[in-house]
């Protein structure tokens, strides 16, 4: 499993009956979580008095109760700076289980010793946009949602990346990459954090069991004669690791030689040296 284990401001403290015990900077929530399905006591005092509890609906769904909470807030990891809010289906802006790969491709990106273009696919608020830029990759960061693309810019400028040479894209990620084609466009590397499910900015469907194989064929295309790296993230349950490496290894190694890595990735538990499994990747490299 890749561990996200190098934060400071971001701990899962304690896991029970589904739900995560966690602290964002100095701030204590409460989430569910379908993976936590142990039963163990709930002794640290954060259960009893968090800033924030997020309770599941049995209709699907959810509610924030609040305590102690600002509206936002923000935390830090390395040398990027992240705007925080809690808001709807119990997400905060961040998923810090991803940091264990912006490290990975933050190196290779670091250590290629030539310029690297990055295009990062539903980037979302720009965890892995910034993450790239700081290592030195000019990015282009896609996501359907104006208000997300809004939050990553203002991600960017909180961590002192206003000025990187960083593209702000909303549309449609197959779309997108369908025009990059014709364009004659090329990356070294490609990021994706596709949805189960979701709609473009058009009302377009996603479904990643229908449209994930596509887009990765599509995304191949784009790579240069020298790429650096290829990253998938599912959150889908039932998608096995092993279900990313046939994708790349199907769609890009064929092309570009390399070899295929995929496990889950997970954040440690501090209070029993547990390990909670957040999804899966998959990384192709050469």
């Amino acid at each position: 499993m890749w561990l996200a284990e190098n934060w400071k401001d971001y701990e899962v403290i304690d896991t029970s009956k589904g739900e995560k015990l966690e602290r964002w900077g100095k701030y204590l929530l409460v989430r569910p979580d379908p993976q936590v399905i142990w039963d163990t006591p709930k002794r640290h005092h954060g259960w009893r008095r968090p800033n924030a509890h997020y309770h599941r609906s049995q209709k699907g769904g959810g509610e924030w109760e609040f305590f102690d909470l600002p509206e936002q807030w923000s935390i830090h990891y390395r040398d990027l700076t992240f705007h925080l809010k809690p808001f709807s289906f119990k997400h905060t802006g961040l998923f810090p289980e991803q940091a264990a790969n912006w490290d990975w491709f933050s190196e290779k990106i670091r250590k290629a010793g030539r310029p690297i273009k990055v295009l990062n696919l539903f980037a979302y608020t720009g965890g892995a946009t910034l993450a790239a830029a700081a290592a030195g990759a000019s990015v282009t960061h896609v996501d359907a949602s104006k208000g997300m693309v809004s939050w990553a810019k203002e991600n960017a400028v909180a961590s002192g990346l206003e000025k990187a040479p960083i593209r702000w894209i909303v549309d449609d990620c197959m779309k997108f990459v369908e025009r990059e084609i014709r364009r004659g466009n090329h990356y070294d590397g490609i990021i994706m954090d596709p949805p189960s499910y979701g709609r473009g900015p058009k009302g377009e469907i996603w479904k990643i069991e229908d449209a994930i194989h596509p887009l990765v064929k599509a995304c191949a295309k784009l790579l240069t004669d020298d790429p650096l790296f290829f990253l998938i993230n599912s959150y889908t349950t039932g998608f096995a690791p092993s279900v990313l490496s046939y994708l790349l290894g199907t769609e890009v190694v064929p092309f570009h030689g390399g070899h295929v890595q995929s496990d889950e990735v997970g954040l440690p538990v501090s209070s029993n040296g547990l390990v909670l499994p957040c999804g899966s990747s998959g990384r192709w490299e050469k």
